[in-house]
């Protein structure tokens, strides 16, 4: 997902506003087509004389066949020169008329550099409309959220800076540190554990430790879980299951851990939290952490979590089964879908089921084109002229697009990357199921991988490991071409309920069988008939293998908030940290079934 592309955030209007932002849900969905008419005008009109526009001679057009016609669809290395120039101090109105007020940096952890995209200050208030939409919609669900707090683990990444003297940061990091968040009035919907010291401490584990023993101090007042990915609130599962013992330490003691350093969060923490020991407290949380069994481990220690707040659609579906497990099979809740690049839309149905989320577009956040995909996951493109792109209103139900989009920051018929499917319409909006991102894939020969594809295939083969107590904690992949044939290689971290009971080794060789049953009829040929694939390689890793790799990637520059485990990678320094944490290999022991027809 760009950003991947989902978030979901804490940030919501008062009470009283709710019925307000309703209504202006209401209203701008019964107008789709005509909004976005006039966000393509305004946006036109307002960057007429930027030299990106001057490029395709519109000569202050503001219509969609002009535009359309003239402008070219783009990716981010199509915009990168021009980037680097803003990167590097040009201050002329390339991309728009507003000056470009930081970079907002994607994720970037398959090769460890992220993409810089330009943004301006009025996108900030956007941003924060979008989330504020998200409580007046979970209110109708979920009542009395205001009778509690919500413990959300929240981030920061330190910034940078570019050598034109621009802040280079994670949208996150940018929305978190701007003012309109940090002066924002209490609202009792929107009452959380953790201070604003310890979300803006830019280490790591000194914000994971604060915002988790807060949570524990107030863990009767909580009524909510969340983190922005699956994969975010499954790291800080694990961090309780390392620090327990330090954490109960403290509460009973009331004394801070000395690796608590940043003076204005210890001071914080030491003069409103920890004030005074609390031995029962600390007993209880000795007691809950200290068996082996962290079955249903959230609600046990948070009583009256009503759902965890968590981007679980696209390819952070993977994680529901470990979330089920941890949570006592909550609901989960996706709230939101956003990018580095744009705000898009919101989940109007937030207590639906996982594999059931789909995200309303709001027509007032951008230009919305789309590009229809077609069954063998190509755009359809012609290289003899402009592709033909869908407008927001007239997307078609059951069909999947590429999303493209023309910002007020200045991106002009961008391609996100994003693949989505239209699953409905509330009123004239239509409502879109995230289904991949499109640049995340392998290959050895003729075949083609997508992310999608290959989640799938893992899923199907944890199956096989269900009855061994044990599934499929990460994994990775990485197309191994060192021979020939090249093969695929799957990295698998695994979750062995009982050690006495693991999964034998030809369970997990059926395993990489049944990855490659799974796969599409072109991989299967090219296996079978044209022997250009060889057996496909599935490498265990040691437990916290993939702890060390989002480490790393973080050393690097990646956002806590934004990480996402790559899918596929090719960065030897990655390769080779999963490599030295190899534990077993298997391939698969035959051939998958495959016919002509």
């Amino acid at each position: 997902m760009a950003v991947n592309s989902q978030l979901s955030s804490p940030l919501g209007p008062p009470a009283s506003q709710m019925d307000a932002k309703l209504r202006f849900i209401e209203d701008i969905t019964k107008n789709t087509d005509s909004v976005q008419e006039r966000v393509l005008a305004e946006i036109l009109t307002r960057n007429a004389h930027t030299e990106y526009l001057n490029r395709f001679q519109l000569n202050g057009a503001t219509n969609r066949d002009t535009f359309k016609s003239k402008v070219p669809v783009v990716t981010y290395e199509d915009l990168q020169p021009d980037i680097e120039r803003v990167a590097n101090g040009d201050r002329s109105p390339i991309f728009s008329s507003h000056p470009i007020s930081e970079l907002l940096t994607s994720s970037g952890t398959s090769a460890g550099k992220p993409k810089l995209i330009p943004t301006i200050e009025e996108e900030m208030e956007r941003r924060l409309l979008i989330f504020s939409l998200q409580m007046p919609i979970i209110n109708l669900y979920v009542p009395g959220l205001d009778k509690g707090k919500g413990l959300y683990f929240l981030f920061v990444h330190a910034e940078t800076k570019t050598p034109g003297g621009l802040v280079a940061r994670p949208v996150l990091t940018s929305c978190y540190k701007s003012d309109l968040y940090k002066t924002r009035p209490y609202d009792p919907f929107n009452d959380y554990t953790s201070p604003i010291e310890a979300i803006l401490c830019a280490d790591s584990f000194q914000s994971m430790y604060t915002q988790m023993l807060c949570g524990l101090l107030m863990r009767r007042q909580v009524l909510r879980v969340g983190a922005i990915f699956a994969s975010t609130l499954l790291r800080v599962i694990r961090f309780l299951q390392l620090n327990w013992k330090q954490l109960s330490h403290d509460i009973s003691t009331g004394t801070l851990n000395p690796k608590i350093t940043d003076s204005s969060l210890r001071e914080c923490i030491i003069t409103k939290y920890l004030t005074g020991p609390n031995t029962e407290l600390a007993q209880f949380v000795s007691k809950e952490c200290s068996t082996e069994d962290w079955e249903g481990i959230v609600t046990r220690i948070w009583p009256n979590t009503k759902y965890l707040d968590v981007i679980v659609s696209g390819a952070m579906g993977q994680y529901i089964p470990m979330l089920e497990f941890y949570s006592g099979s909550l609901p989960m809740v996706s709230t939101a879908y956003a990018s580095s690049e744009c705000s898009f839309g919101v989940n109007l149905s937030p207590m639906c089921k996982p594999t059931e989320i789909a995200y309303t577009i709001l027509p007032n956040m951008a230009y919305f084109e789309f590009l229809p995909y077609d069954t063998s996951s190509s755009p359809i493109l012609s290289p003899n002229s402009p592709p033909r792109l869908v407008d927001l209103a007239d997307v078609e139900i059951g069909k999947k697009y590429e999303l493209v989009i023309t910002t007020y920051a200045g991106l002009y018929r961008y391609r996100v990357g994003d693949v989505l499917q239209v699953t409905g319409f509330h009123n004239m909006a239509p409502q879109f199921l995230f289904v991949k991102r499109k640049n995340a894939m392998l290959c050895i020969d003729v075949d083609n991988t997508d992310e999608a594809e290959l989640q799938q295939a893992v899923e199907n083969a944890s199956v096989l490991l269900r009855r061994f107590e044990t599934s499929v904690v990460e994994y990775t992949s990485y197309a191994y071409t060192k021979t020939i044939p090249g093969h695929y290689v799957i990295y698998w971290e695994l979750h062995v309920k009982d050690a006495a009971n693991s999964p034998p080794e030809e369970i997990l060789n059926q395993c990489c069988l049944t990855i490659e049953e799974s796969l599409n009829s072109v991989y299967i040929q090219s296996r079978v008939s044209f022997n250009s694939i060889g057996p496909l390689e599935i490498r265990v890793v040691k437990n916290g293998t993939f702890e060390e790799l989002m480490d790393y990637a973080i050393s690097r520059g990646a956002s806590i908030n934004q990480y996402k485990t790559p899918r596929c990678v090719t960065f030897a320094p990655i390769l080779q940290l999963l490599d030295r944490r190899v534990i077993s290999v298997h391939f698969s022991p035959s051939k998958p079934h495959w016919t002509p027809e």
